[in-house]
This record gives C-alpha cells, sequence and structure tokens, in this order.
C-alpha cells in the first residue's frame, strides 16, 4: 500500500496540464451555444409556436400536443445539426446528484432507419421510480414514475446528447425530485409578492425570485484521491495528521492562481459558459487547494439547474487535468470546510430590485414591506430553515468557525438595524398631507450600495446591500431544497402581510398608515431573530437560547421539523407539500444520513484492520529487531531506550483503536436491528459517531510515530498542495 503512495507521488510529478482551447477569442461569440434558448428558438420554430413555449415560460400556460410536436422537431434538427445522436429527460431526483437514461434519435423502418424525437417523447419519460429515493411512496412492485419536460429551463447538449430539464413525480403524483416543490414554491411567491406589489405600483404583473449561487469547492490529484480509499468512498479523509503549514498564514485567500489550476478553471469555465451558465468570478478560497466560482444571477429555477449542472461539468473536466474535485463540505479536518452561498433577491417585471431601497418614500415603503416581511418569516420558520439545510457533511461545516452557526439569525449591518430600531419606537403620522410628512421622526432610508453593510461571515442569513445570502447551504447540496423553503415562508409572510393590512384599510386606516402599523409590530415582534456579533462565540450560543432560538446541531434534530404540525399547516396551506411527501422527504434525509454515517464507519473499520494496524506492527517489529540487534552486540539499555519507548507507545495505540473499532461495529450492528430510520439515525449520530474522533487521534498518533516511508496513505501535506 505505501508502495501505491509513492506511485501516486510520481504520477503527480509527472502531471502535464492539457492545453486548453476556447471556441472563439470573445466569450460573448460563444455564450449558449449549446443551449436550444430562446434566440435558437426564434430560428428554428413558427412564430406561433415560438410564442406558445414564451407563454409557458412566462405565464405557466400549457403546450398543446401539436406545439409540442413543433419544439421536439426543432430541438432534434438543432441538436443534430451539433452532432447529437441521443436525448434524455435531465432530472434531480433526492439523490442529490443528476440523473439521466439516454435514448437514441435512431428508429428502424421497413425501409432501413429514420432519425424521430417526438412531442410525447419530449413531454414524458418513464423511469422506475422505486429505484430511486422515495421515502415509501414507490414499492418494487409498482415502480411507475414520470419525468415532464420543464419548459421553462432551456434544453442543452452535453457531448453527442440531447439533455431535457424534467421533473420527476410517481405514478400517483407525489414529487420525487426537487423541481418540482421549487416551482409551487416559485409560483406562490409569485402570487402573493405580485399582490403586495399592488399597494405601490398597479402595473406589476410578476415577481421572478433572482438567485447567484457562489460555488466552493477543493482540487486533490486524481492519484492521490485514488490512492485513498477513504475520500474515494466518503469524500472526505476520515484520517491524517494536520499538515504543519496548512491555512494559518493567510497567503493563500486570493492568491495567485496555480498555473496547473488555472489552465483547469479555464477549461471548466468554457464547457460552462457554452452550457449557458454565466460565469463571472474564479479565486483561491481560504484553505489550501480550495477554490471558488461563481455566476451572474439568474432566475432562481434556472439558476439551481445551471449549479446542478456546473457541479456535473467540474467534475468531468477535472479528469482531463488529472483531478477531482471535492466538493463534500469537509473533505479534511483542520481546515476550513466549503459551502455555496446563496444571495436571493426578488425582482419584478418591470425591473425593480424589491429588496433595493429607492430615493422616494413610496419606493422605501415598498422596500421595508419586503425586507421586514422576509425577516419576519425568517423567525417564524427559522426551524425549518434550519431543516432545508441539514446534512451529515454540513453537520462537519456548521459552526466550526468558519461557518455560520447551527443557529439561525439574521444580520442587517448597523445601519439598517438603527433604521428598524427608529421605526420601531417613532410615532406613525396619521394626518398624511403629502409624501414627505408620511413618516414623523422616523429617518430617510438611504440608497443602499453594496459597501454600506458590513460583511459579517458568521451570520447564516445576512443582508447584503440589495440581496440576502443565506451563507449555511453545503457545497454539495442541491440548492432547490434550501431555496424551496425560503420562498415558501416568505410568500406565506407576504399573504399574512396582506391579509392584517387589508383587515386595517377596511377599518378606515389610509394605505401607508396600514403597512406601517403593520411592518413596526412586525419589527418589534422579529427582533429576537436580528444579531450583528460574532456567531462563533459561546457568548452567542448562551444569548441565542435566552431569545428562544433554536440551536439544532445535528441533522436528525434539525430534520424533525419538516413534520411538525407548524410545517405541516404551513404545507398544506401553499399546497407545496402533501403530508405523504413531507413524511416521505424525511425519512429520506434520515436514511441518507445514517447510511452515509453507516459506509464512514465500514470504511474506519476496514481501513483500519486491513491497512493501518499491520502498517503499524510491521514498523513495530522492525524496531523490535533493532531493539534485539543493539542487545545481541552488546549495547547499553541507554541506547535503545526510545525505540522501547516507541514500540510501548505503538502498542497503546494499537490496543485503543481495535477496542474501539469492535465496540463501534456492536453500536453499528445495534443500530442497523432497529426499523424506524429516526431511531436508528440517532444511534448513528450518538453513538456510532461518537467512536469516529477518537479512533481517528489515534490514528493520527501511529502517523507520527511509523517512519514516514512505510505510511501507506497520502499524507495532508500531499493532499492539500497542487503541484
Amino acid at each position: 500500500m505505501s508502495n501505491f503512495r509513492f506511485q501516486a507521488l510520481q504520477a503527480v510529478l509527472n502531471r502535464v496540464s492539457p492545453e486548453v482551447k476556447t471556441p472563439g477569442d470573445k466569450i460573448s461569440e460563444y455564450f449558449a451555444a449549446n443551449v436550444f434558448d430562446k434566440k435558437k428558438m426564434r430560428e428554428y420554430l413558427s412564430k406561433e409556436a415560438y410564442q406558445s413555449i414564451l407563454s409557458s415560460i412566462d405565464n405557466g400556460e400549457p403546450i398543446t400536443r401539436d406545439t409540442a410536436e413543433q419544439i421536439a422537431s426543432a430541438m432534434k434538427a438543432w441538436s443534430m445539426s451539433k452532432g447529437a445522436t441521443h436525448y434524455t429527460h435531465w432530472f434531480q431526483p433526492l439523490t442529490g446528484s443528476t440523473a439521466e437514461k439516454h435514448d437514441s434519435f435512431f428508429e428502424p423502418t421497413a425501409d432501413g432507419a429514420i432519425e424521430k424525437f417526438s412531442g410525447d417523447a419530449l413531454a414524458q419519460q418513464e423511469p422506475d421510480a422505486s429505484s430511486f429515493p422515495n421515502g415509501g411512496i414507490r414499492n418494487t412492485f409498482e415502480a411507475r414514475g414520470y419525468t415532464a419536460w420543464d419548459p421553462s429551463s432551456p434544453a442543452f447538449i452535453i457531448d453527442k446528447t440531447l439533455c431535457i430539464p424534467t421533473v420527476f413525480v410517481s405514478y400517483t403524483g407525489e414529487a420525487l425530485d426537487y423541481k418540482v416543490p421549487l416551482l409551487k414554491a416559485l409560483s406562490v411567491m409569485d402570487k402573493a409578492a405580485v399582490d403586495v406589489c399592488h399597494y405601490f405600483d398597479k402595473g406589476i404583473e410578476k415577481v421572478n425570485a433572482s438567485l447567484g449561487i457562489e460555488q466552493e469547492y477543493f482540487l486533490v490529484d486524481l492519484a492521490l484521491f485514488n490512492a485513498r480509499p477513504d475520500l474515494y468512498l466518503t469524500g472526505r479523509t476520515l484520517f491524517g495528521h494536520m499538515s504543519a503549514k496548512n491555512q494559518q498564514l493567510e497567503d493563500h485567500y486570493f492568491g495567485a492562481i496555480p498555473t496547473r489550476v488555472y489552465n483547469y478553471m479555464r477549461d471548466f469555465e468554457t464547457e460552462a459558459l457554452l452550457l449557458g451558465i454565466p460565469l463571472k468570478t474564479r479565486h483561491n478560497e481560504v484553505a489550501p487547494s480550495q477554490f471558488e466560482c461563481a455566476p451572474i444571477y439568474e432566475e432562481i429555477n434556472l439558476a439551481i439547474d445551471h449549479n446542478q449542472l456546473l457541479m456535473d461539468t467540474m467534475d468531468r473536466v477535472a479528469r482531463k487535468h488529472g483531478f477531482k474535485v471535492l466538493l463534500h463540505e469537509k473533505p479534511y479536518a483542520g481546515i476550513n470546510g466549503s459551502g455555496k452561498h446563496n444571495n436571493w433577491s426578488l425582482i419584478t417585471n418591470t425591473g425593480k430590485n424589491l429588496l433595493s431601497p429607492g430615493k422616494t418614500p413610496k419606493n422605501n415603503l415598498m422596500f421595508l414591506t419586503f425586507f421586514v416581511n422576509t425577516i419576519r418569516a425568517v423567525y417564524e420558520h427559522a426551524d425549518l430553515l434550519r431543516a432545508s439545510i441539514a446534512s451529515v457533511n454540513n453537520d462537519h461545516r456548521l459552526g466550526a468557525n468558519e461557518a455560520p452557526p447551527a443557529i439561525i439569525s439574521i444580520f442587517l449591518g448597523s445601519q439598517l438595524n438603527e433604521v428598524l430600531d427608529e421605526i420601531e419606537t417613532s410615532r406613525i403620522s396619521k394626518k398624511i398631507k403629502d409624501e414627505a410628512s408620511l413618516w414623523q421622526g422616523i429617518p430617510k432610508i438611504p440608497q443602499i450600495l453594496k459597501d454600506n453593510t458590513d460583511r459579517n461571515r458568521t451570520s447564516p442569513f445576512a443582508f447584503t446591500g440589495n440581496k440576502f445570502e443565506l451563507r449555511a447551504v453545503g457545497s454539495s447540496a442541491n440548492s432547490a431544497s434550501p431555496m424551496t423553503i425560503l420562498n415558501l415562508i416568505v410568500a406565506d409572510q407576504l399573504k399574512k402581510f396582506k391579509a392584517e393590512v387589508d383587515r386595517l384599510i377596511k377599518k378606515g386606516e389610509k394605505k401607508d398608515v396600514a403597512l406601517l402599523t403593520v411592518i413596526k409590530r412586525y419589527i418589534k415582534e422579529s427582533k429576537s431573530i436580528r444579531f450583528e456579533g460574532n456567531g462563533y462565540s459561546q457568548e452567542w450560543e448562551d444569548e441565542a437560547a435566552t431569545r428562544g432560538l433554536s440551536n439544532f446541531k445535528t441533522t436528525p434534530k434539525a430534520l424533525d421539523a419538516l413534520v411538525s404540525d407548524k410545517t405541516q399547516a404551513l404545507f398544506e396551506e401553499t399546497g407545496v407539500f402533501s403530508k405523504r411527501e413531507a413524511h416521505a422527504r424525511h425519512e429520506i434525509l434520515l436514511e441518507e444520513y445514517y447510511k452515509k454515517l453507516q459506509i464512514e464507519a465500514r470504511v474506519i473499520g476496514e481501513l483500519v484492520d486491513s491497512v493501518i494496524i499491520p502498517t503499524a506492527i510491521n514498523y513495530q517489529t522492525r524496531l523490535i529487531e533493532n531493539v534485539r540487534g543493539l542487545k545481541d552486540i552488546g549495547m547499553d539499555a541507554s541506547t535503545y531506550e526510545a525505540q522501547l519507548n516507541i514500540i510501548t507507545k505503538l502498542s497503546e495505540h494499537i490496543n485503543f483503536i481495535k477496542t474501539n473499532n469492535t465496540q463501534m461495529v456492536d453500536a453499528r450492528k445495534k443500530a442497523n436491528a432497529l426499523e424506524d430510520a429516526h431511531e436508528k439515525a440517532v444511534i448513528y449520530d450518538e453513538q456510532v459517531k461518537s467512536f469516529f474522533q477518537p479512533i481517528r487521534y489515534h490514528v493520527d498518533k501511529l502517523e507520527q510515530l511509523v517512519d514516514d516511508a512505510a505510511w501507506p496513505l497520502p499524507k495532508f501535506r500531499e493532499l492539500l498542495f497542487i503541484k
């Protein structure tokens, strides 16, 4: 095995970065070249078919069978002109990754063969629903499920396959993917936001949620990755003594990008740009071998599709460069992990950002309405938002002095906090003569620029000028999960807000007075969710408890919010999840949690028994032979005292690891015997996982004691620094 390590290191030293060619000198020349976007639709579709698909995208209007046939024919003609031979429904099941089944355009006929793609094939396919996570909704003997075309996300080509973004539902109509609940939540948000917008502007007809996703990731050489079974099987290193140099000099963040990494970035960015993913930014992150890329903001459904596609593209292109992309939230203990900041805002069809203050009192009142309702929504449903970002991977990262804590709070910056405090304590003038006298004693809200709000990196949900940034999302997560919840809770809050304002207006209050009255109360009632300090500190944890804020540090406890009575009422009111769907998701997420811990426990057991302990014993045997030889030639005991000390320490660490590994196996068997997913997840969380760190500690001690040349696994210093 140690041989394998040094072969991997030799492969790293011999790497030659492949040449990177772009399709044109300017990105604008090839951007979205592999996407069936509006420009291609206009070229390939009749005017009537083009207008039909635009109405479907903009207003959700159904597409007729005849129009679907035209669109399918146009997609086939366009994709075949670019070399496509197959098509697939591209969807996002609850595995956390994307799925696809490729079918050929080719069909034999009596006279030979033709290329065919029908409207039916475009609109619907039938994968086996029981083979994907379904939380008991589908059994093997009733496996039918359907993928159905999502016209709002354009088709694209990868290699020689036309990929059609779709939703995935069971035969009985339950959602089995991330996209269906997201689209439902966005529809609820659109209606609720438009209704509230009409207090200020009757011309607003649609509100879209906008999203920009910052994607963090690590790179490791493929040979070293393959030489680490723990990294290969779990996505993270289960053992490893920290490198003497890691991130403590703070010299990697925004540093010069290594040439090999730069070539890789250019290559995957080119592929992403061809797929219409509007990547804008690249840079080194804080930890060694950690990097980030970020696109321009897009409509939220498309932004999430693009992020899923981006992760696939990054992984595929990395192999060409001899890299493996690590999207795990915590691939290495002791240094920063990775997340994906979700930058969320609301944009009207007239181009107004509802989270951007204006220059007039009227516009500022509109801003305050959506701003305060968002705060109130997070306050009311903080536990549900926490559940939406919960995973076994993210548990390693949250609150680890590099990422937001597990306590959901909101950072606004001192300026906006002062504004809200003044509004809360001010008196509303009910004798409104003009806009200038709308508020008495309330300060004007200045035009907020991006740098008017500080960047508190310890906050899970921060206002950053004209958007809210959800920073607690894990790097490997599908952002549809937290974005479904965020849009849903804000939409629900806006509906409640409108009902309260309308009641006051009906009682005779002027509209603006009614708006401000409810806003003032919301500011006061949700004040406990606002926090400007250090989210990493023990003081905040103590203060949050006195404020009544939840602190769910592990996934099984956090996920309970998905099936609480409060959440069930929200889901039923909005129609985003049925009770059956909510309980199925709860079951799926619990199963994913304990299965990942189960895999990690098994990998730990296999590695310590078959690789690490034998390596330590072999080294110990060499030391014993050394001591025996020194004795045989009559050397004084003081000359081999150090060797005897190491021999003793090796035995102590080996015995501890062996004993704890046996106990961990017993705990695992106890958990596996349980039927209930929640009980099983709790046992894995509280018992099985409790052995991981002690075993790791003693393995790390063995790594320090054993001869470097004999150690079988690539070390952190070799994994972390790109050569």
